[in-house]
């Protein structure tokens, strides 16, 4: 099996370059249509049967160096170009040309041919300066212009307007303020109020004083935000935690967290984990109380970034009160959480009109001695549904308090492994044989447990079903 290519996305400089394209058909003008407006020195070889490429070369756009396609007369050259584009009907040569420019170091795309090619084209939405690059690593170029015309129906007009306004007061707002941290809470505060309307507009005096009005609003003062991340699938993040992931300083965050939230933290922010695990703290519950309250105080803005919901055996509690007595701001964004999530995704529903009247949630974190302290006559009752969290170290001793307590040994029950993922896994037992289940299908955390009647309601939607 082939090992699949990784691209690293950039922009590329071409105003000091010279660009080589090696064909004359549709496909050729394609690629010459990207370099028009971006290089100023661009070379064409290969029989013109196009008549923008005619039009190019007649008007003195693009230099004609004849029609012959040979491979020495094109290798010659290459080590001259900063990019290559080859892009004839044959696509043997094609990769003859791309081994010759790998050779010599050469950036050379081969048209539709991604393995031979040093890097590739994404699909582009061109609001100069602003651009906006999709790639799908060459995998399917089609779904790349599909995402492209969403995104472009969301972007506003005079967005060209907004970026070239921004760019002309880089100078004058730098030598005004020189401190990095409140400048970008300025930017920020400009972008998201009226003053990003109005460079829209191109009322420039208008956005201009919007733009003062905010650098001498901002305070360097620092903050806390506790947010809740959810159960792990990032399109379950609220609006709310996803402008504050990106307007953070610095993020903590922990092991419930997957990469692909931790994606969309903004990519200059400070990132500190502060992961937690059975038997093993990273930091102490104290020593992250403590590190937020360092941090806000040193005029950072903290994103305590949580799995979940931080008020749901997240100890946002906990960080909320240490903040609030310590003097610092805080703001706290609630997710989704496991149970909800995990159970939607597993197609089971927390409450049933003829099963479940109520949903409890409990947590299973077992004490130091490896058993749990639960109100079991309480929790073993028919009539609702159990949404236990962190169950899985101690889940002989949940189902075996459950049945001892009144529940029956083919009570429903089910794991809910890595839900909302990608590689989520559900398994359905009952008390007698979960414990057994769990092990020997190997399940991890996180982990959600679900028991009662409702599993039994229990329908195939999405996701890998066990």
């Amino acid at each position: 099996m082939t090992k699949e290519a990784t691209y690293l996305p950039i922009a590329l400089r071409l105003d000091d370059g010279r660009a080589l394209v090696i064909g004359g058909g549709q496909v050729a003008a394609n690629k010459l249509r990207l370099l028009l407006e971006r290089c100023p020195d661009i070379v064409l070889v290969g029989p013109i049967e196009n008549v923008e490429i005619a039009r190019a070369v007649e008007t003195g756009r693009v230099a004609h160096l004849g029609d012959r396609l040979e491979l020495n007369q094109i290798g010659s050259m290459l080590e001259q170009m900063r990019i290559v584009f080859a892009a004839t009907e044959d696509a043997g040569f094609n990769r003859a040309v791309a081994a010759t420019a790998r050779e010599k170091g050469v950036n050379i795309c081969v048209v539709d041919d991604p393995e031979p090619s040093t890097f590739i084209t994404p699909a582009i939405i061109d609001r100069t300066p602003v651009q906006i690059a999709i790639s799908t690593n060459g995998a399917a170029p089609v779904l790349a212009r599909r995402l492209r015309t969403q995104i472009e129906a969301l972007l506003p007009d005079g967005l060209s307007r907004l970026a070239r306004f921004m760019q002309a007061q880089r100078d004058w707002i730098r030598r005004k303020q020189p401190d990095t941290m409140i400048r970008r809470r300025a930017w920020e505060d400009f972008v998201d109020g009226a003053g990003a309307e109005q460079a829209l507009r191109g009322d420039d005096v208008a956005a201009r004083a919007s733009l003062e009005a905010s650098l001498e609003g901002v305070p360097r003062e620092g903050e806390v935000w506790l947010v809740g991340a959810g159960p792990g699938d990032p399109d379950l993040l609220t609006l709310a935690a996803l402008r504050l992931m990106q307007n953070a300083d610095t993020v903590l965050y922990d092991q419930l967290i997957p990469p692909a939230i931790m994606d969309r933290v903004r990519r200059d922010a400070e990132r500190v984990f502060v992961g937690k695990k059975r038997s093993h703290h990273t930091l102490p519950q104290e020593g992250i109380n403590d590190e937020l309250i360092r941090r806000a105080r040193a005029g950072e803005r903290v994103l305590r970034l949580k799995g979940g919901d931080p008020f749901i055996f997240g100890r946002g509690g906990e960080e909320m009160e240490a903040l609030v007595d310590a003097g610092v701001t805080v703001r706290v964004i609630p997710g989704v959480t496991a149970a909800s999530g995990c159970g939607a995704a597993a197609g089971i529903p927390l409450t049933h009109r003829d099963c479940a009247q109520s949903c409890v949630f409990v947590t299973g974190h077992a004490r130091a001695d490896g058993t749990l302290n639960l109100d079991w006559d309480s929790l073993a009752k028919k009539g609702q549904t159990l949404a236990i969290y962190m169950g899985l170290a101690p889940m002989a001793d949940l189902c075996a308090q459950l049945q001892a307590h009144g529940l029956p040994p083919d009570w429903p029950a089910a794991v809910i492994e890595h839900g909302t993922r990608h590689d989520q896994r559900v398994h359905v037992a009952t008390l007698a044989t979960l414990p057994a289940l769990v092990i020997e299908r190997g399940v991890a955390s996180p982990a959600l447990t679900l028991v009662g009647e409702v599993v039994n309601h229990r329908r195939s939607i999405h996701h890998k079903q066990a």
